[in-house]
């Protein structure tokens, strides 16, 4: 069951809401920065802050010119055949690969018109930031556009298609629960969704993703990020991947399975997420992240909560570290 962070129950900060999700940037990851403070070679640690699939696809073997040359239009061709597939992307709702989610999210203010955005908190916190920076009133009264993340991070809740002129779906974690994709809503006139590539193939570091949806808007998006946004290798591995429905079957087995795990090995009160991360109440948040990187393991703890720390998956040996860890 889903509980959603609000109220002094899991130390929801109400009053600090509005100034914390425009100006703080907090994210997973920073293993450089708990390196400096716990010690130890950025080597020695165990990443649990981010919600990216430990066990990546398997990258293909590259071509020369995947390195070398421009990506020409066929390459760009193939890769929006195999995304309409894999999303099943209903006919009318127009396809833009893009060098990763967060590109999108930084100039999907540009892209729609309006001076008002309601982006229901808490979560990523990249979405109001964006929209900030480039002048728009982050409020929840009146407002031109709504931005969903589906499902929530970090807290794993799902949303309807918002109600209003403008509605942006985050979908970087639908794909482990693929039938609760919103993506059959793609063709009504102000509508776009967003896919990220990194999180559910584990290949952050590719810098893939997709906008799905009214054809006016992609077109305005397309022309803000420019030509060849999206690089040879992540064209071939990106095309070979969406292109591979049994090995994403297989992985949401095994990520349901190793998120039941987690929960099981903690011990701790779920407070939600999805199989590619979990939100636990730990009580005090601070003291278990500073108690986990004394182990050298790295956490995701948050401005508007005391209580409340996200971890993603360990694979391998990371789950006999951090059992000892906790033990």
């Amino acid at each position: 069951m889903i509980r959603v962070a609000t109220g002094t129950g899991t130390g929801f900060n109400t009053d600090m809401q509005d100034t914390l999700r425009i100006a703080t940037a907090d994210h997973g990851g920073g293993i450089d920065a708990a390196a400096a403070r716990f010690g130890g070679a950025r080597a020695d640690w165990l990443d649990l802050s981010t919600g990216i699939n430990p066990r990546a696809y398997p990258l293909p073997a590259f071509a020369p010119d995947a390195w070398t040359a421009l990506p020409d239009h066929a390459a760009f061709a193939r890769l929006k055949a195999a995304a309409r597939a894999f999303w099943h992307v209903p006919d009318g709702a127009a396809v833009l690969a893009a060098p990763g989610a967060s590109a999108l999210i930084a100039r999907m203010p540009a892209v729609l018109q309006g001076a008002r955005v309601h982006i229901p908190q808490p979560t990523y916190n990249e979405h109001a930031r964006a929209f900030a920076a480039q002048g728009w009133s982050v409020t929840d009264h009146a407002p031109d556009a709504t931005v969903v993340v589906h499902p929530n991070n970090p807290d794993g809740r799902r949303h309807a298609v918002p109600d209003t002129r403008f509605a942006v779906i985050d979908e970087s974690f639908c794909d482990v629960t693929p039938a609760e994709t919103l993506i059959a809503h793609a063709t009504r006139p102000g509508v776009l969704v967003l896919k990220s590539f990194g999180k559910f193939w584990g290949l952050a570091g590719l810098r893939l993703g997709f906008l799905i949806g009214d054809a006016d808007l992609v077109a305005r998006m397309e022309s803000l990020i420019g030509p060849w946004a999206v690089s040879g290798p992540a064209l071939t591995a990106g095309t070979m991947a969406l292109n591979d429905p049994a090995w994403a079957e297989t992985t949401r087995a095994r990520l349901a399975k190793d998120a039941a795990r987690l929960d099981a090995l903690t011990g701790w009160a779920v407070v939600g997420g999805t199989s590619l991360f979990r939100l636990y109440d730990v009580g005090d948040a601070v003291g278990m992240q500073a108690h986990l990187a004394k182990h050298h393991i790295w956490t995701r703890i948050f401005p508007w909560s005391d209580r409340l720390i996200r971890l993603g998956l360990p694979d391998g040996a990371g789950w006999d570290r951090l059992q000892r860890a906790l033990a």
